[in-house]
């Protein structure tokens, strides 16, 4: 059986985050697409509250602002509803192990058990296309005529995803060569919470710079909260000193 007849069933997945660190970072936006027989039959499309700011480059990507996200589903609330959403399935992205790394992060930290198996299209297209050609998702798109639409919006480029692994799979069935999913492997420890210095610490340095609270206290760790203190001093003690404000 070939590989477009053999692979109909999966849930796509797409991630947005303010950041590259499963660690430091969050997830601004999650989209997901349940395929059954080859067709979509059902999406979310979810903004998250990170609680921290969203840096001004990924702002620029997205769209996404801290405004947008303000009101937005709690991020415990908004990855437990993603992965009822997935239940059982195989799940698709592109770099999936990059979205994963944020899900099992979270896991993690919730002692919650995650074991997902996936197709890759990054992975998949490293195989089956020409070593000078982008692997890109946007470039991905353009290669196989793709529609690209709102691009580095979660449930759009999740969409994508699909259509440009059914052109893999095709170009798969062409070589001969099947395609399986792969266990995602991603190690991850639990982090610890931040330390009541720490809390008192950037506390107050928010307090005596008139810095916006946005941060979620009861989940702060303490990468977290050493990474938002040395941010916050340099963007507001050492800015003083330079005499720009």
């Amino acid at each position: 059986m070939s590989n477009i007849d053999n692979i109909k069933n999966y849930t796509v997945i797409d991630l947005e985050m303010t950041g590259l660190s499963a660690k430091n970072d969050k997830i601004i936006e999650i989209g997901a697409a349940r395929v059954r027989g080859g067709e979509i039959v059902d999406t979310i499309s979810t903004l998250v509250n990170p609680k921290q700011h969203i840096p001004q480059r990924v702002q620029e990507l997205t769209g996404i602002t801290d405004s947008d996200v303000e009101n937005a589903a709690d991020m415990d609330e908004a990855v437990d509803n993603l992965l009822n959403f997935i239940g059982d399935d195989i799940i698709l992205g592109q770099n999936v192990t990059f979205d994963y790394s944020f899900l099992k992060q979270w896991a993690v930290n919730h002692k919650r058990t995650l074991s997902l198996n996936a197709y890759d299209t990054l992975k998949i297209a490293r195989k089956c296309l020409p070593a000078e050609q982008s692997k890109k998702l946007e470039d991905l798109c353009e290669y196989f005529g793709v529609s690209r639409k709102n691009a580095h919006r979660a449930l759009d480029d999740a969409i994508e995803t699909k259509q440009i692994f059914e052109k893999l799979l095709a170009l798969m069935d062409e070589k001969g060569e099947p395609v399986e999913s792969k266990p995602l492997v991603y190690k991850a420890k639990k982090q610890t919470p931040a330390t009541a210095h720490q809390v008192r610490q950037l506390r107050e340095l928010m307090a005596e710079y008139g810095i916006a609270d946005i941060i979620s206290w009861d989940n702060l760790t303490r990468s977290q909260a050493s990474r938002l203190y040395d941010e916050y001093r340099s963007k507001y003690i050492n800015r003083c000193v330079d005499g720009s404000e």
